[in-house]
């Protein structure tokens, strides 16, 4: 009987060893979890972007447009601003394409770090449509600079830089938040 009672004794032993190390941690002075709140809606803070599209050749700069809009942490943002051209379909019926530029932005409030999510699009047609024959659409040049990053107020930084493959030239999408008071 002594026997029998020991191997229960050390069966137990056993499994409490083998077990105990994969059981959830308890704290006993814990309050059981009550049902979440929703939480209130914090203040609505506003911030200015500017946005800066350089133009460099041989990494000096030849040009620079501006754009501003005002934005919340809500949902993104669009400024565009172009021409809607007409191009002839071969049934005879008129497509419209836009040519100029188009800014979409949507803020990210990641509880201190902003984030900023940018998706610009630029397009262009090329100042010489050199060896276009008659009859031929004219060429769009664009580019496009996507990106989601961690931004600090008052600061500008680059988003991202994009080379032009057929010259010496590259282009810049910068930007720089401010928070509205």
């Amino acid at each position: 009987m002594y026997t029998r009672k020991m191997m229960f004794v050390l069966t137990i032993g056993m499994f409490l060893l083998i077990a105990l190390p994969f059981a959830p941690a308890q704290d006993a002075n814990a309050a059981p979890k009550a049902a979440a709140k929703p939480s209130a809606p914090g203040p609505i803070v506003a911030y200015r972007l500017d946005f800066s599209i350089n133009e460099l050749e041989d990494g000096r700069k030849i040009n620079t447009r501006h754009y501003s809009m005002n934005l919340t942490g809500g949902g993104p943002q669009v400024l565009k601003i172009g021409t809607r051209v007409p191009i002839q379909s071969e049934q005879g019926k008129f497509d419209y394409i836009d040519i100029g530029t188009n800014i979409w932005a949507h803020l990210k409030d990641w509880d201190k770090p902003l984030g900023l999510e940018v998706n610009a699009d630029i397009s262009t047609f090329p100042a010489s449509n050199e060896g276009r024959g008659s009859g031929m659409p004219p060429l769009i040049r664009q580019l496009h600079i996507g990106a989601t990053t961690i931004v600090i107020p008052d600061k500008p930084m680059i988003i991202g830089s994009v080379d032009d493959p057929d010259s010496k030239r590259s282009f810049q999408l910068e930007v720089l938040v401010t928070k509205l008071q």
